[in-house]
């Protein structure tokens, strides 16, 4: 991803943890509703925490694009733990074994619509999950 696009996103980053996520969780991980939830474990506080993302099941698990990159809190916190809990389509999955993977990998898995999507949005690299 390159820099430019990164600093924007960097920029809208904040607004979205304060502002936007508190709200998406009210209707993330519904039936009918477009946004998932992934529940993990701090790395270091050992908290509970809840960040509403856009996951997509595949053949053995889940697949999130990662438009913010590979340092972001959650992303950290769920590669440390090395597991956690998606609610997606009304739908619980315990997960395992998190991946980061290109979109080489990734996108042949997601549904057309979702694959432009992303790749309109020039996100390069996803989080693989293993349903348990």
């Amino acid at each position: 991803m390159s820099d430019l696009i990164l600093a924007v996103r960097d920029r809208i980053r904040p607004f979205n943890k304060h502002v936007l996520n508190p709200l998406m969780l009210r209707l993330a991980g519904r039936r009918h509703w477009y946004a998932a939830v992934i529940r993990y474990t701090g790395r270091r506080s050992g908290r509970r925490y809840a960040t509403p993302v856009v996951a997509d099941r595949v053949e053995d698990g889940l697949i999130i694009p990662l438009p913010y990159g590979t340092r972001v809190d959650w992303l950290r916190n769920v590669l440390a733990a090395g597991r956690a809990t998606v609610q997606v389509g009304g739908q619980t999955y315990d997960v395992v074994e998190p991946t980061i993977i290109d979109a080489a990998v990734a996108e042949p898995q997601l549904p057309a619509r979702r694959r432009r999507l992303f790749q309109h949005s020039h996100i390069d690299k996803y989080l693989k999950l293993t349903t348990t």
